[in-house]
């Protein structure tokens, strides 16, 4: 509880400060916000305690099953039915997914999309599975992946672009990256070489989230559909009172069930032919199984329920200002204080100090990854305020930087980095940063509320790849430092 109440009052704090000062919010509004709180605090804690006793013991057992039976045939028949299940039940992807049905005017319709990731993230799993079986180098697998993404964006519209860039971020949710990153975990772990198993358990959300870009820019190619022309319905039209905090439980008590029954039905399978837990170590398995789907059917009442209402409204206020600078900030702002109430980004914080004994410290990782979703929510809204700026001005360079350093960064780093990127695109980012942009989208009269609404997750996902490599480069210089130091002492 103390780790979650040092998450979620920044952003508090962040909104309490606007509604006394310059975005003031009506008392109603401020009412579910607060309510919205308590339930993101209460979620956040127990979804946390669910994983690291459920979920991720869960993943590790998927992850030592497949490296022991040591058969090609078993990682790429795992590879697939886990990446395809466990993408398909991911209610980011599914929230994503019905937004994109809406603007295209149901010529893509829900269902596309989330197959059309399902089996791009299944086929992905399976590459980054090999990889590490095989001791393949990330970064060239990178490299050759999104050189292909790369030609085939070439032949893709600007629409789809957004939203290919956008349900990568979106698949990497609080559901799928714990249970990915402990199958890296897993199948690492079993590997005498210390080293390459530290390296191994990074890597792998990087690869999968490619799958998912890959997966919808296939789909465009393949559909014809019509631009874009709907508008996404306001939150505010969303959250009216007749959609009551229980009905919104109830709706996510469904959702949440159905997205964690696939990993429960593979843990029975698995535990059914390994036997690898004891009765009491079943049991826990079982609680943080129940725990997870408790805490985030809570977390997410609580987002949807108070914080995208508080996100749209803040965002229409500030742009009424006519103060570009203020709104960029307040941009950068908010960025920086939601990345630290995101549950994923603690899984993999936590990952990363535990596999590192320490080494690279969670605080550091944290900070890094905070500074860079700052920059990229403070450049979507540039984006949105100045109609001329392209998506894929931002992706184009920042993509190539990123893969640039992978050359240059310890390769450590390069795993973490891309595995960041995932998660932090999580169901916080994607609900109020999301509402907040549409609040300045709706606001601007030069924008177009269809385009300009997809693109801040694409955004979001690619900003921690460059911040946590160049911290690789600063961690690689500061060590090489002291071997000097020490050599001469």
């Amino acid at each position: 509880m103390k780790e979650v109440l040092g998450a979620v009052l920044p952003i508090s704090m962040l909104v309490f400060l606007l509604n006394f000062t310059i975005a003031p919010l009506e008392s109603e509004v401020v009412w579910k916000f607060i309510v919205g709180i308590l339930l993101v605090t209460f979620g956040l804690a127990i979804f946390l305690i669910g994983v690291d006793i459920g979920i991720t013991p869960i993943g590790n057992m998927a992850g030592s099953y497949i490296a022991k039976k040591n058969k090609l045939s078993m990682v790429l028949l795992f590879g697939l039915i886990l990446g395809f299940f466990v993408s398909i039940a991911e209610p980011d992807l599914h929230i994503l997914a019905a937004e994109v049905d809406l603007v295209m005017a149901g010529t893509i319709s829900k269902y596309a999309i989330i197959i059309a990731v399902s089996i791009g993230i299944a086929v992905l799993l399976v590459v980054g599975l090999l990889r590490i079986t095989y001791n393949l180098p990330l970064y060239i697998i990178l490299l050759v992946v999104y050189g292909i993404i790369f030609l085939i964006a070439c032949l893709s519209s600007k629409d789809i672009l957004a939203i290919a860039f956008d349900a990568s971020g979106a698949t990497t949710g609080a559901m799928t990256v714990p249970f990915m990153l402990a199958i890296a975990t897993g199948i690492s772990s079993l590997k005498k070489d210390r080293k390459s198993s530290e390296k191994d358990s990074f890597g792998l959300v990087a690869i999968v989230s490619t799958g998912a870009i890959l997966g919808v820019l296939l789909l465009g190619l393949l559909i014809r559909y019509n631009e874009m022309s709907a508008v996404l319905p306001s939150v505010l039209e969303t959250t009216k009172d007749s959609v009551r905090i229980g009905e919104r439980f109830l709706v996510f008590l469904k959702e949440v069930a159905i997205a964690l029954f696939p990993i429960v039905v593979i843990f029975m399978f698995i535990q059914w032919k390994s036997r690898t837990l004891h009765k009491q170590a079943f049991r826990k398995t079982i609680v943080g199984i129940l725990f997870t789907w408790i805490g985030l059917v809570f977390f997410l009442t609580g987002v949807n329920s108070g914080f995208m209402l508080v996100g749209e409204l803040i965002g229409q206020k500030l742009i009424q200002l006519e103060i570009p600078e203020i709104i960029v900030m307040i941009g950068f702002l908010l960025g920086v204080v939601t990345i630290l109430a995101e549950p994923a980004v603690y899984v993999l914080t936590n990952q990363i100090e535990d596999v590192t004994s320490g080494y690279v410290k969670k605080s550091v990782v944290v900070s890094t990854m905070a500074i860079g979703v700052g920059i990229a929510v403070a450049l979507s809204v540039i984006r949105i305020m100045v109609p001329q700026i392209q998506l894929w001005h931002y992706l184009l360079p920042g993509y190539m930087i990123a893969i640039a350093l992978t050359f240059y960064s310890p390769k450590l780093f390069v795993g973490i980095a891309f595995d960041s990127g995932g998660v932090a695109s999580g169901p916080m980012t994607a609900t109020f940063i999301l509402a907040f942009m549409q609040g300045i989208t709706r606001a601007s009269e030069e924008s177009h509320n269809a385009i300009d609404g997809f693109g801040m997750i694409a955004m979001v996902a690619l900003t921690p790849l460059i911040a946590l490599q160049i911290l690789g480069i600063l961690y690689k210089v500061s060590s090489e430092r002291k071997k000097r130091s020490n050599g001469k002492s």
